[in-house]
């Protein structure tokens, strides 16, 4: 029996093309289907399978996603959620007949971000776009006007051009010309990565917790320069609790999870019981 296509999808459909031709794409048999008949499975969990070919390996495992999601809903990150929408706002939306705002969130994770930006962004339709498919069983249900597919950043988007007003990339790999093709003049990039003492507590007490590149501000800004203009830049610095249990999800939602398993976190009686958020946050406006 064909899985029955989730209501966030239908509105988002204008938005996207078929990753092997380019044609627009239509709901056939709880799948999608362009004119030449490639098709995409729409998973009984919500999202679309619109990656073909070699797959990607850097998305989260079931354990990463999972803990993504349980930190993530502890409201730990919510300064930055809250940072991310203002940012998003910002963008020149549409209005009256040229139909809603759209958003699309690139390694979107469990689609807290999006979830956020669509919550401050009245009648807008969001997209979540990450690699792993543990990931998008929870992004799929995060938010009544979200859709989620899976995708690999550093491949050309499934969407058509300038078709997106706001582009949002939180901790994820970035892409900066499909970036600058897919946005809208007057639409607005939201970038958000760690600085200067992130979870230094934490890092601290795991040494196998990957560390803040300090080359990192000069790299991005050297990628997305040729395609972008900075806006305005928000630095999000405060110290916040940790449970136990918080401690070691924030390590495991991370690349670190790849060098420490949870029952070495568990044995670990050194756990930070705070932890230092440290991040900017920067809106784009493309050139």
């Amino acid at each position: 029996m064909p899985v029955s296509l989730p209501p966030a999808l239908d509105p988002i459909l204008p938005l996207l093309r078929c990753p092997s031709c380019g044609a627009a794409l239509s709901p056939a048999d709880g799948m999608l289907r362009c004119p030449r008949r490639h098709s995409f499975d729409v998973a009984r969990h919500g999202y679309v399978g619109l990656l073909t070919g070699a797959r990607a390996t850097s998305g989260d495992d079931g354990p990463m996603a999972r803990a993504r999601r349980d930190f993530l809903a502890a409201g730990r990150y919510a300064p930055i959620r809250s940072a991310v929408a203002e940012l998003a706002a910002e963008a020149d939306l549409p209005g009256g007949l040229e139909g809603p705002a759209t958003v699309v969130d690139v390694g979107c994770g469990t689609g807290y971000y999006l979830a956020g930006v669509l919550d401050a962004l009245s009648g807008a339709i969001g997209l979540g776009l990450d690699t792993s498919a543990h990931a998008l069983r929870v992004a799929a249900k995060a938010h009544a006007r979200a859709a989620a597919a899976t995708w690999d950043v550093f491949r050309p988007f499934p969407i058509e051009s300038e078709r997106v007003d706001v582009m949002l990339d939180v901790f994820a790999p970035r892409n900066p010309a499909e970036f600058h093709r897919v946005l809208r003049p007057g639409g607005v990039l939201v970038v958000v990565r760690p600085f200067g003492g992130h979870l230094a507590e934490l890092r601290r007490e795991v040494p196998q917790m990957v560390t803040v590149d300090p080359d990192k501000e000069r790299r991005l800004h050297q990628a997305l320069d040729p395609h972008f203009e900075m806006a305005r830049t928000q630095e999000i610095e405060y110290t916040t609790p940790l449970t136990r249990q918080e401690a070691v999800d924030l390590v495991l939602m991370t690349p670190s999870a790849r060098h420490v398993t949870e029952a070495e976190l568990s044995d670990d009686g050194g756990l930070p019981d705070q932890v230092t958020v440290s991040v900017l946050a920067t809106a784009y406006r493309r050139r």
